[in-house]
């Protein structure tokens, strides 16, 4: 037993080491959130930064950094210090896009690590690739950042694990060869790689392997499920619902749940989008999934509590894009249509409560018409097609536009128009967004903030 001494001496021990904590915590204050994969943190399009501004300086949008890259649609990531940005520098061919068909072009795809503050390269690491696909234009997948490692998926399915120190390639696949797939799906393979314990989730083939999981350290197979008539470019989900943790995986023909360990098959429900395009993940909220695609395709499911299962809600409804993913918020889904029109959708009913035509090319509707959204607090950053960044409140009464400001010039060419269309990254109170020349670093901080990036 301790005497009187001795137990005062221990709290007065204790006490400055509490002191001590409480000090250091103050004058080193919480790492800024870091964007490691696509769509964030948690692949749901939110933000948790804060000292975020709602309207621009009088003067424009703070460019912290340029830097120069090639061609591509897949959106950076940003882990710590670094920036991880994918892109293919074409050699040989003509890129021209044309939806129905396929053109062959040759080049090479690279991996780029640059230092955040400053966009200066660290490490760039290139291999050569031949692209037979619509819209050639470079990869789809943003990186995932994982670690000391980042991977990457290929638009021809090469997959790759870097050392993020130094580029070293620790392993790679070729997905096309080693699932006996003879073409690569129309528009490439565009699912972003998932990482979820020491596993990593892709999409890989048609025949029992559309998703396929590895061991993430090794590349090593240790399952593969599911078969269809195509893949798709729906990135897999997990979630946890029902007691159950749970990964969904949505291909041209049904929405499914698996069991992450084994690819067992808890439940699947019929979905079959136009053009096989099943690109947008699944959205987990609460206790409901909602999907959707172009053309009308949609439906919102309520997960059971006491297993995994789901009740069709309804279908149909709701808001329907091309390849850019809604969020909900307090029960509204807010995301652009194919067409460009912003909506706002009761989630319960699919109903419409308004729309608007803020990011639509030119003020009027177009197809594929793409809005990347961000909720960031109390609101939300979008970027559009045509580079503009805009900032808005929404509510289930109506939108609110707040500022917004030009950032990239559209490079990629669809068949009407020029356009952005890769998700950007938000971290470090910054927006980093690319084009197919160049790379940008954007400063979203508040004016008293503005000096403590």
């Amino acid at each position: 037993m301790f005497n009187a001494t001795e137990r005062s001496s221990r709290n007065l021990l204790a006490f400055a080491i509490a002191l001590f904590i409480f000090l250091v915590s103050l004058a080193n204050p919480i790492i800024a959130q870091d964007w490691p994969q696509w769509q964030g943190e948690n692949r749901d399009g939110t933000w948790n930064e804060t000292g975020t501004l709602k309207k621009f300086p009088s003067d424009g949008p703070k460019i912290l950094w340029r830097t120069p890259i090639a061609n591509g649609f897949a959106g950076p990531a940003v882990a710590g210090d670094r920036v991880y940005v994918f892109d293919f520098e074409m050699l040989e061919g003509d890129a021209t896009p044309n939806p129905g068909k396929k053109s062959e072009v040759k080049g090479r795809e690279r991996l780029h690590c640059l230092d955040a503050k400053t966009g200066k390269q660290i490490w760039v690491q290139p291999y050569d690739c031949q692209y037979k696909l619509s819209y050639p234009n470079g990869p789809r997948s943003t990186p995932t950042v994982d670690g000391d490692r980042v991977y990457t998926l290929g638009a021809e399915g090469n997959l790759y694990c870097f050392n993020t120190e130094n580029g070293d390639i620790i392993w790679n696949k070729d997905l096309k060869k080693e699932y006996n797939l003879e073409l690569a799906p129309h528009w490439g393979f565009a699912s972003h790689p998932l990482i979820d314990g020491d596993k990593l989730f892709c999409l890989s083939g048609i025949d029992n392997c559309v998703v396929v999981a590895f061991d993430k350290m090794t590349g090593k197979e240790l399952w593969k499920s599911l078969s269809a008539k195509s893949q798709g470019y729906c990135p897999p989900t997990i979630i946890e619902a029902g007691g159950t943790k749970q990964l969904l995986v949505w291909h041209p023909e049904s929405l499914n749940s698996l069991n992450p360990d084994d690819g067992s098959l808890y439940w699947s429900v019929a979905m079959e989008p136009a053009y096989e395009m099943s690109i947008i993940a699944p959205i987990h909220y609460q206790d409901y999934v909602y999907a959707a695609a172009l053309q009308g395709t949609s439906v919102l499911l309520k997960l059971d509590n006491d297993k995994p299962a789901v009740t069709e809600v309804w279908r149909g409804h709701g808001v329907h894009p091309d390849h850019n993913p809604p969020l909900v918020v307090d029960d509204c889904i807010y995301g652009v249509d194919e067409q460009g029109h912003l909506r706002c959708i009761d989630l319960q009913t699919g109903d419409r409560k308004w729309e608007a035509l803020a990011t639509a090319t030119n003020e009027r509707p177009a197809n594929s018409t793409t809005g990347f959204i961000v909720k960031n607090n109390d609101h939300f950053y979008i970027m559009t097609e045509q580079g503009i960044l805009i900032i808005a409140e929404f509510s289930p009464e109506a939108y609110k536009e707040l500022d917004r400001a030009k950032i990239l010039e559209p490079t990629s060419r669809t068949s009407n128009r020029n356009v952005v269309w890769s998700h950007p990254a938000f971290a470090h109170k910054c927006m980093f967004a690319r084009n197919d020349k160049e790379i940008v670093c954007v400063s979203l901080a508040a004016e008293s903030d503005s000096n403590g990036k």
